[in-house]
């Protein structure tokens, strides 16, 4: 399976380090282009490629860490999304109202982004942790930090958990994105718990 990262801003840049902690080759990309990326990736470590969006987007898993709006210029790179795995790591609470209803119009996030890559099975993930947070990897001895997941494909679903815990997290379904999912959207009662699961 393969991975690509689009969005190197804050967040994107540090799920990256997680590949590379974890020696999962990834792509990441911009949508200034790979070669305003080389320094970042060679300092990350040398299983994170840059990459062009129109590359990143032949991955079979594909995480979206832009600005919320920004979504839809990623959605649009591609017509068919068919066969691939959308992990949605944006968050659209911080929007202003006005643009809130332009772009969603009461609607959760992603709902709309999911219609956003016609095809894809999108999964939302990695949200709900403050950046400060999720930069912080915990010892295995200690614990893992939970990230929740939430989509309408129970298969992608599981894919998405597979791969959180591979990257050290501990990752807890919780189904649906209309169910499961507002709980880690908007401002739900999930968003922003740093919780921990310890070891037995």
């Amino acid at each position: 399976m393969t991975y690509a990262i689009i969005g190197t801003g804050l967040v994107g840049t540090t799920l990256a380090r997680f590949f590379a902690a974890k020696d999962i080759p990834v792509l990441i990309a911009n949508s200034r282009g790979p070669e305003t990326l080389a320094k970042a990736a060679a300092e990350i470590g040398p299983r994170v490629m840059p990459a062009t969006v129109a590359e990143a987007v032949k991955a079979d898993v594909i995480l979206v860490a832009v600005g919320a709006v920004a979504f839809k210029n990623v959605g649009a790179a591609l017509q068919d999304w068919s066969g691939k795995i959308v992990i949605d790591v944006t968050n659209g609470f911080m929007l202003p109202p006005e643009v809130q209803q332009a772009e969603y119009q009461g609607r959760l996030t992603s709902e709309v982004n999911a219609e956003r890559v016609p095809g894809a099975k999108l999964v939302k993930a990695f949200n709900q942790l403050p950046l400060k947070v999720l930069a912080s990897p915990l010892p295995d001895d200690v614990g893992r930090r939970v990230v929740f997941v939430s989509s309408d494909h129970e298969d992608a679903s599981a894919t998405v958990a597979a791969l959180a815990e591979s990257l050290g997290f501990a990752a807890i379904e919780v189904g649906k994105i209309a169910e499961g999912g507002r709980l880690i959207q908007a401002r739900g009662p999930l968003v922003f718990q740093n919780l921990i699961k310890y070891p037995m």
